[in-house]
């Protein structure tokens, strides 16, 4: 008799909660996931796997099926944030100052819940399932590209990857066919002028003033520079200059991100940046440089792997419960992936009002409805099982 995966899942409910609430207690920094590690080495030893560290703090093991096919992978970031848990649930997080306030206790719990799922019907496997722990997700550059030194993606054919979404509902999946999420670059521009007086601005080149008209400037860019057809995002999150009211200081600095799709878009907005510093600072009598660091590339869908991903979305939840998106200005390392064979990344709702779950990624309150997690085991178990067989 053929084996449904949704009652499999549904077996598996209560573990994945628990996982997901033990991580939740238990979170550790990017490059720090050694109990994580431990954890997940010792959940995937109890159902007869052989799993093996990678990138560090990372696992990687492989469920082979009866009969010889593809091999799909599917990854999980397992790393958690620098942000003082706020949640008033007995699963908040025991270690202070450390939170899995993006989701990522869910992610590795799903991921747990497919390797029970898949361990219990290797019989009816064509192919292998590759399961990839990967960590340091949150901290540039990435684990990804470490885990696939490591051998993470030899011999894959596809690799999927979640991201539980609080801006969707639960019940809900979100994917793209094409631009999914953005390439996240930084930017410092440090103006250095002459400090003074403040009683005597005319013997002064203040940076404050220059850094102000930058400010303005650049605000422009994505309006005037950029199409209306392209998607870009120029924001700042840092401006510092001086500590004492009435001196005028000598630097200013400026930091900033620039988001976007393309190289071509990228590169004309860095161009744009570079020109008007020079221009704002000639006229000034000020000098700059400007500092860029190139981010992840962006997350790119292959169309169709992420057709068939949507159709195991749409088995899952219905067809009106997957929701084509608009392409996510936040960034994600699962690109390196994605540069190396086909891949789909897709959104599972987790949103809640009704049961207070409202607060955004990245906030101390973060916290999801449990439930999001069965639906996302079920989504990628269908996917995996419809991928090896295309």
């Amino acid at each position: 008799m053929k084996i449904s995966i949704h009652d499999l899942v549904k077996e598996q409910q209560h573990y994945v909660i628990a996982m997901r609430r033990y991580f939740r207690m238990t979170p550790e920094l990017g490059g720090q996931e050694f109990e994580t590690q431990k954890k997940i080495i010792s959940e995937l030893r109890s159902m007869g796997l052989e799993p093996r560290q990678a990138a560090g703090t990372g696992v990687v093991a492989e469920i082979t099926g009866s009969r010889p096919g593809k091999m799909v992978a599917i990854r999980a970031d397992i790393d958690g944030l620098p942000i003082q848990d706020e949640i008033d649930q007995p699963y908040r997080s025991q270690n202070a100052g450390v939170c899995h306030a993006c989701g990522h206790d869910g992610h590795t719990a799903m991921l747990l819940g497919l390797a029970k799922v898949f361990s219990g019907m290797r019989a009816e496997l064509t192919g292998n399932i590759r399961l990839l722990f990967q960590p340091s997700e949150e901290r540039f550059p990435g684990g990804a590209l470490a885990m696939i030194a490591d051998g993470a993606l030899d011999g894959v054919d596809t690799v999927i990857g979640a991201h539980l979404w609080q801006p969707l509902e639960v019940g809900t999946m979100g994917i793209t066919y094409g631009p999914m999420m953005a390439s996240p670059d930084e930017f410092t521009i440090t103006i250095q002028g002459c400090g003074g007086h403040g009683s005597m601005p005319q013997q002064t080149i203040d940076p404050i003033y220059v850094g102000a008209q930058i400010v303005l400037a650049l605000k422009t860019i994505t309006g005037n520079q950029i199409s209306t057809n392209e998607l870009a995002v120029l924001s700042l999150g840092v401006f510092k200059a001086g500590e004492v009211f009435n001196i005028i200081p000598d630097t200013a600095v400026l930091q900033g991100s620039v988001r976007t799709f393309s190289q071509r878009v990228r590169d004309t907005i860095f161009a744009c940046i570079e020109q008007l510093c020079s221009g704002i600072c000639a006229a000034s009598g000020a000098t700059y440089t400007l500092d860029n660091r190139n981010g992840f590339p962006p997350v790119i869908n292959n169309p169709q792997i992420a057709r068939g991903v949507a159709a195991a979305g749409n088995a899952v939840l219905g067809e009106s419960r997957v929701i084509e998106i608009s392409p996510a200005m936040g960034a994600e390392d699962f690109s390196w992936y994605q540069q190396q064979v086909p891949g789909c990344f897709m959104f599972i709702g987790i949103g809640n009002k009704e049961k207070g779950v409202s607060y955004p990624h990245h906030h101390p309150k973060f916290d999801m409805d449990e439930q999001a997690l069965s639906y996302g085991v079920e989504i990628m178990a269908e996917a995996a099982l419809r991928l090896l067989k295309s």
